[in-house]
């Protein structure tokens, strides 16, 4: 496949390396180009040849700036599109998938949620009705289907569960002191189900609520999946930080645990004080580091908190090479429009980064207590979302944490939703 455009920016270029892959061919020459026996895309103002797919440039790939875009969002094939042009097809399809995987509109000012996050009210997707949609895959699959080109980037439906490890137990291995204020706690509430379960606990007399580990690893071994775990290592119990001591024995044992049943899957997420202080954010991957005795590459921000550019340059800086937080903490969707893992490119710097983005488009957390949705509707919800995901053949990551699927009252419909939701998809068919 040959690309023509008669200015080769590095806008353009991240744009089909990642959409096409990096086999491809780029060209300002349009001799070249239209001697070529490739399949041909022009990417210019005029139609070159007969044998092309042309598609006229709205100008944004062409920029160095970072500045308001008049975005007006109109239909193509019954899709939602935008940066009308006069092209063959009727929008440039780079510089809208550029807009939307870049998050261009978040490095402009915005209103923040409660949280201090980009609030998902601000984006495109959101007030146009397709943030439930990986629309740039949609758009790229039906540009391949109907002009017949031959692309092989990806073509494999794939699925990773990761979990956030927020408070690894309930109530073993704390102190005595947090135990004890908990017990007044249930005792001023009346809440006798809980003092019973905290009592029988603490006594070993039952296993702690959280602690559905072994659970979870009969059903990555039942459906031969490939689990991550993000840790929280908070040095201060705080605010959002409400993890066990990193430094105790028990943490680093499931750490420890974890890194030899999964050596590749054990990762950092940068606790809430970590967005505040940079020393933190390094203490915390060093912890981890030194608990493992082996680099940590992967990291998923605490509450998705995060803001671009500074949250991803200081986790390059650190050595984190794969980010798991693109998506909201506030609403299920597809943060930046697709569902495959791509490079990070810094808009303020104009550059392509060594940090691969993983895009997850489901939790269960914002199901429950941002969507308000009952058991019966948050799979419902998911199973939407394995269905598109697999439709475009890309790559579905979802997030559950430890205390959503324990077997107390309160979550044991959660567990047995997520237990059928992969029963009813990976379960091998004889």
């Amino acid at each position: 496949m040959i690309f023509y455009t008669k200015h080769i920016t590095s806008r353009f270029n991240y744009i089909v390396q990642t959409l096409f892959g990096n086999h491809v061919s780029i060209t300002d020459n349009a001799e070249s180009f239209i001697k070529s026996d490739l399949q041909r895309i022009n990417y210019s103002e005029n139609k070159i040849t007969d044998n092309e797919i042309w598609i006229c440039p709205y100008g944004l790939l062409l920029e160095n700036e970072i500045k308001e875009q008049t975005v007006h969002v109109f239909e193509w094939n019954k899709l939602p599109v935008f940066f009308k042009t006069n092209g063959q097809i009727p929008f440039d399809f780079f510089s809208a998938s550029f807009y939307l995987l870049t998050r261009y509109e978040e490095y402009l000012p915005h209103k923040k949620d409660m949280y201090g996050r980009y609030a998902h009210e601000n984006s495109l997707a959101f007030k146009h009705h397709f943030l439930h949609l990986p629309i740039i895959n949609i758009w790229l699959q039906k540009i391949i289907q109907q002009y017949s080109l031959k692309h092989t980037q990806h073509n494999v439906f794939t699925y990773q569960p990761t979990y956030d490890i927020d408070i690894a137990f309930n109530y073993k291995h704390h102190t005595f002191f947090r135990n004890f204020g908990g017990l007044i706690k249930d005792v001023l509430k009346a809440n006798v189900p809980s003092i019973k379960e905290r009592i029988l606990v603490c006594t070993n007399k039952k296993q702690d609520p959280f602690d559905v580990y072994d659970f979870l690893h009969s059903l990555h071994n039942q459906f031969n999946l490939q689990p991550i775990y993000f840790f929280l290592l908070a040095f201060n119990r705080k605010g959002y930080d409400k993890n066990l001591n990193p430094h105790g024995v028990a943490m680093q044992q499931l750490i420890k645990y974890h890194s030899t049943k999964y050596p590749t899957s054990v990762a950092i997420h940068p606790s809430w004080q970590s967005g505040d202080d940079e020393n933190i954010l390094k203490q915390e991957i060093y912890l981890l580091e030194n608990i493992k005795q082996y680099a940590v590459t992967s990291s998923r921000q605490h509450y998705i908190r995060m803001s671009f550019p500074i949250t991803y340059r200081l986790l390059i800086k650190y050595g984190i090479k794969h980010d798991y937080s693109m998506g909201y903490g506030s609403i299920n969707g597809f943060r930046a429009s697709y569902t495959l893992p791509f490079a990070w490119y810094d808009l303020e710097k104009e550059t392509i980064t060594s940090l691969t983005i993983h895009p997850f488009c489901y939790m269960e957390a914002n199901s429950f207590f941002e969507q308000k949705y009952s058991v019966s509707q948050a799979a419902e919800e998911l199973q939407k979302y394995y269905n598109i995901v697999k439709q475009v053949k890309g790559k579905l990551i979802t997030i559950f944490h430890n205390h959503f699927i324990t077997e107390q009252p309160q979550w044991i419909e959660w567990r047995k939703m997520y237990q059928q939701f992969l029963e009813k998809n990976f379960s091998v068919k004889k």
